[in-house]
């Protein structure tokens, strides 16, 4: 009876666990399906952004965009203040952006010699353009919103370098001395001077939320981003300009902006705005004319370059480059010439080995017949007779006899082989077989190399015989001498020292 009520027990809590396993899952989905539902639509206004390379026209101005004060536009990048005190500049958009949802990435560098920097960059959009004023390079009582990267430390908090979002309605006159602690909205402390790469900024307001994310420039992934400061329920004007200031005061720093990207933000569900209307016709004539004036200077300097090197137009482009067929046949030249090298340095190996046999062979038969004239005359000992045997001897001239000849044979091959090189050298793309060749110069060198070791092994003597020993060396000189040679340098040596002293007593009578 209680087999039964366990068992339904257990199906009770295996269908519990089912279903609220079914539960988690269906609210595992239904949070993908939200987060999928919440990500905005993202479209890249060109309008509003700038990025090198190539940012600068003819004129030096930048396209979209105007810029004031000490800012320096070049190919790349767009120095706002250079590292000299008392400076300002500031970039801003020409036209005034007109969407709600907007997301901005700003890379930028902040460079400088000293420990500390001064005053620092601001990123800004703002319902009128801040040309100039003395909030980082930009106008005061701003309406709109600033994120500031503060590197001086003005309340001396030790709160520097920061990064702040400042709210305005165009009424608040900004707080210098407090480092506008008093009017942040948010903030963090980041340490943006002097990194190894850029630092870049991803700056978010979407549906009243401004969110600001920070790659801190320690490594080169770009996607590297931290949370720095989050603002809700932040009012900002419908309209507005995107714009970025830097200023410098007793310290100074490089306020270098590489990239700024502006992408409008679309909620989910509705419809994506409709593309902007073509280019005023003033601007597309003035880029046109642009454009006609640099393809004619360009057919110019073609023309002049033809007229200066007419060679260059004879010669066929494709000869300029190095085909497949080519080059496998300058790689075989190439180790042909190495293996000739090689056979050279063999070869004349081998005439040294030679000369040194020839000239061993000609002592032993010299001792031999020295020997045998003084066994002829009585004058050899018993120990002579035995160390030379006429029978060790002839094996010895025999064995040698044999060298020689192998070394001559040997030095006939290896001359063919190099003749077979040097003639391939010459026979053009017909005449090699890269493969065949190769094995046989390999198989032909591996035979010299084991001739070669068979030769060392043959050549060295079975039982290690002493050499006469040198006489002794007759010396000249004696112990007369020596003392002798001692005392006449000793009187050259005093004399030499009461001369340098009369000298010396001379020169000090004219003091």
């Amino acid at each position: 009876m209680a087999e039964p009520i366990q068992q339904e027990q257990l199906r009770v809590a295996t269908g519990l666990r089912s279903l609220l396993f079914l539960w988690l899952l269906s609210l595992v989905g239904a949070n993908e399906v939200q987060s999928a539902q919440d990500t905005p639509h993202r479209r890249f206004e060109y309008k509003y952004s700038f990025k090198g390379p190539y940012l600068v026209q003819s004129d030096g101005s930048v396209p979209f965009w105007s810029h004031t004060g000490n800012a320096i536009p070049s190919a790349d990048q767009i120095r706002i203040t250079p590292s000299l005190k008392s400076q300002k500049g500031s970039v801003w958009t020409k036209a005034i952006a007109n969407f709600q949802n907007w997301e901005l990435e700003v890379t930028f560098r902040i460079t400088g010699r000293g420990r500390i920097g001064a005053d620092g960059l601001a990123i800004w959009y703002t319902a009128a353009q801040g040309l100039e004023g003395d909030v980082y390079g930009a106008a005061d009582s701003w309406n709109g919103v600033g994120i500031f990267f503060d590197s001086f430390d003005n309340d001396g908090k030790k709160n520097n370098p920061a990064i702040l979002a400042v709210g305005n309605n165009g009424k608040l006159q900004y707080d210098h001395q407090n480092d506008g602690a008093t009017q942040a909205l948010a903030s963090c402390l980041r340490d943006f001077r002097n990194k190894p790469y850029p630092v870049r900024a991803k700056i978010t307001y979407y549906k009243k939320i401004l969110t600001i994310m920070i790659n801190n420039g320690f490594t080169p992934d770009k996607e590297d981003y931290e949370f720095c400061a989050k603002v809700e329920n932040m009012i900002l004007p419908s309209q507005g300009y995107f714009g970025i200031s830097a200023a410098t005061g007793g310290l100074a720093d490089d306020h270098d902006v590489l990239s700024f990207l502006t992408f409008q933000l679309t909620e989910p569900g509705k419809e994506a705005p409709p593309p902007d209307t073509e280019i005023p016709k003033e601007e597309k004539d003035k880029y046109q004319e642009e454009f006609d004036n640099f393809q004619q200077e360009l057919d110019k300097r073609k023309e002049e370059f033809q007229k200066d090197h007419p060679e260059a137009a004879e010669q066929p482009v494709d000869d300029m480059y190095e085909s497949v067929n080519d080059r496998e046949l300058r790689q075989i030249f190439e180790g042909q010439n190495r293996i000739h090298l090689e056979i050279k340095q063999l070869n004349r190996q081998l005439d040294m080995i030679l000369d040194e046999q020839r000239r061993y062979v000609t002592a032993v038969t010299d001792e031999i017949a020295k020997r045998g004239a003084g066994d002829g005359a009585g004058t050899g000992g018993p120990g002579h007779q035995q160390q030379f045997a006429p029978a060790d001897l002839q094996f010895l001239l025999s064995t040698q006899r044999e060298v020689l000849q192998q070394m001559a044979d040997m030095r006939s091959s290896i001359s063919e082989t190099v003749r077979h090189v040097s003639g391939n050298k010459h026979l053009g793309t017909g005449g090699y077989e890269s493969t065949q060749h190769f094995n046989d110069i390999k198989e032909h060198l591996h035979v010299v190399k084991r001739d070669i070791e068979h030769l060392v092994q043959k050549s060295l003597p079975h039982e290690v015989q002493k050499c006469p020993e040198v006489p002794p060396f007759p010396s000249c000189l004696t112990t007369t001498h020596f003392f002798i040679f001692v005392a006449i340098q000793t009187v050259l040596f005093l004399g030499y020292i009461m001369y340098r002293s009369q000298q010396e007593a001379a020169a000090k009578k004219f003091f």
